[in-house]
């Protein structure tokens, strides 16, 4: 084989031969590089003006020649996964630097993240010849904050170096020892805020939405190494940060072992597809996350169809470009038929299934009708639960009801309408809906999919909106709870807003909450409960004497001859 990687453009014959040439050099596995190929990589270097460089295995044969720029090269894929535990990749790069300079940041990245036996630049004259040697390997990590890798300073060429082959089998035998120690944790990531620079508050607002990604994140059961913020004047189009910012993140990935970047934003497919490409980690976005969060949780069928509504509609932009992170989200689409590629199969079978989710979930929907009228029929009132995420609305349903709704202390540890029946201390029996939780910035297909959820809470004579009171961005989230409950269609239903987790709202917090008259409680404390039944028995009766006062008024309006002004 002597395909030729990476800037070929502009190549000469005299060149292209130069680089093909370098497929025929072999190194013992005693030599880090052989000064045959040493001396055949500058004159490659001399004739193309640019970087070259070779992946050489450790049989000794070349497997891969690069050729960059004059100052850096773009190494071929090598496989997004990393070797076993214990191991490299049997693989070393060898390159040339054409104005002398050491090892940079690329190297290193490229050492690192690929988990390669070694890289090698030779320092070259002005003349083109080889002046000196640096090489750099991987060494294991000591939680001691420093680069996990060994930088040899420049070694004049023809000097002896160390044997390779002892080299690496002393290197894999110390990381395998640790590895047989490490314990198996979770997918390790850092989470990602790229901010408008030009608008105030910038770092509070991040420090928020990071905290809630975090909550996300760990939702998950992702392990968050590390949180970064960048405040830029203008997003970039291709990778979001900057690309020494996104070098520094990889940086860092490296040396806390993080395998994930989250972002705290949605991500184009593009973007998506370049700043994996570039970094060599999984990436996801906001939209992702909560797109795995609801496909590990929803338990029954009408909620199932709508997550993998969803997920669908989010990935078919995205067939067909390289994104390792979507291997989270529920199986791949595809396959291969005569006259068809597999992405041409994978997009139309993902519009096809598409077609039926949406017609099952609108079968769905009339039994959901069905039902309601059923219930309307009884006269029995309805209370609805609604509010941000982790709130604490099944915790406050299981308590007043006695039930045992799944309650967790994280968000959208529920997904799926719950309905109990609550009897009153006046003796009225209503009925008691628990829902989804809302949040900022909610994926507009799974908000468009969820809405369907929402149409029982359109017959509810109450909304009862819960606020977790210890929440300091607690204020936002009313603000979202409301915006959404207009788009849903609900805000003209009559709302209690209730503020939860008294136990944990300091004193200050409570009398302002109190002096706006707002009823607080402790979901957890059936004693604390008492003035919120009150008020719903008393919100009902309200609610049912301004009813039949808005009936009795339509009857007499109806009752009035054409020509008779109410």
């Amino acid at each position: 084989m002597t395909q030729i990687y990476g800037n070929t453009a502009g190549l000469s014959n005299k060149g292209r031969r130069a680089l093909e040439r370098l497929y025929r050099r072999r190194v013992p596995l005693a030599q880090i590089s052989s000064p045959e190929l040493v001396r055949s990589l500058a004159e490659a270097t001399r004739e193309t003006k640019r970087q070259v460089g070779v992946l050489v295995h450790r049989s000794g044969g070349v497997e891969s020649v690069i050729v960059g720029t004059a100052t850096g090269l773009m190494l071929p894929d090598v496989g997004r996964l990393r070797a076993a535990q214990g191991r490299f990749r049997a693989i070393r790069l060898i390159h040339t630097h054409l104005y002398g300079e050491g090892l940079s940041k690329d190297d290193l990245v490229d050492l690192t993240r690929l988990r390669l036996d070694l890289v090698q630049a030779v320092l070259l004259t002005e003349d083109g010849d080889p002046k000196s040697l640096t090489w750099a390997y991987n060494l294991p990590k000591k939680g001691d904050g420093k680069p996990a890798y060994e930088i040899v300073p420049p070694q004049p060429y023809g000097r002896p170096t160390p044997d390779f082959g002892e080299l690496i089998a002393s290197l894999e035998a110390e990381f395998a020892q640790i590895a047989q120690l490490r314990v198996v944790a979770a997918d390790r990531a850092i989470l990602v805020h790229i901010g408008d620079k030009r608008k105030a508050g910038g770092n509070a607002r991040a420090r928020a939405s990071l905290a809630e990604l975090e909550s996300l994140a760990k939702t998950a059961g992702v392990d968050v190494a590390s949180q970064t913020v960048q405040l830029r004047e203008r997003i970039d189009p291709k990778y979001v940060m900057g690309k020494g910012k996104l070098e520094s993140v990889v940086m860092e990935a490296i040396d806390l072992d993080a395998e994930i970047l989250i972002f705290d934003r949605e991500l184009s497919p593009a973007q998506s597809s370049a700043i994996a490409s570039k970094t060599d980690l999984r990436v996801i976005d906001r939209t992702q996350l909560i797109l795995d969060i609801f496909a590990a949780r929803a338990e029954s069928r009408d909620g199932k169809l709508q997550v993998e509504l969803a997920q669908l509609k989010y990935r078919i932009p995205r067939l067909g470009l390289k994104d390792d992170a979507l291997s989270r989200l529920t199986g791949g689409i595809g396959g291969r038929g005569p006259g068809e590629t597999k992405l041409e199969i994978g997009r139309r079978r993902a519009d096809e299934r598409v077609a039926r989710l949406e017609r099952e979930l609108r079968q769905l929907s009339k039994h959901r009708a069905e039902r309601r009228r059923r219930r309307s029929d009884s006269g029995t009132p309805i209370v609805a639960i609604v509010g941000y995420t982790n709130a604490g609305k099944s915790t406050l349903l299981n308590t007043l009801t006695g039930s045992d709704v799944i309650a967790e202390n994280k968000l959208f540890a529920t997904l799926d309408t719950r309905a109990r029946q609550l009897r009153l201390p006046t003796g009225t029996n209503v009925v008691l809906t628990d829902t989804v939780g809302f949040i900022r910035n909610m994926p507009k297909d799974l908000f468009a999919a969820f809405k369907a959820t929402f149409e029982e809470t359109a017959d509810a004579d109450l909304l009862l909106e819960i606020v977790d009171a210890s929440n300091p961005e607690f204020e936002q989230h009313e603000t979202v709870t409301s915006e959404l409950l207009k788009q849903l269609g609900l805000d003209h239903i009559r709302t209690l807003r209730v503020f939860n987790k008294a136990d944990r709202v300091d004193e200050t917090s409570d009398a302002l909450m109190t002096a706006e008259t707002h009823l607080i409680i402790s979901a957890h404390d059936n004693k604390s409960l008492d003035g919120l039944r009150a008020h719903i028995s008393w919100a009902l009766a309200q609610e049912k004497t301004e009813r039949e006062s808005a009936e009795l008024e339509a009857e007499r309006l109806a009752e009035l001859p054409p020509d008779v002004e109410p």
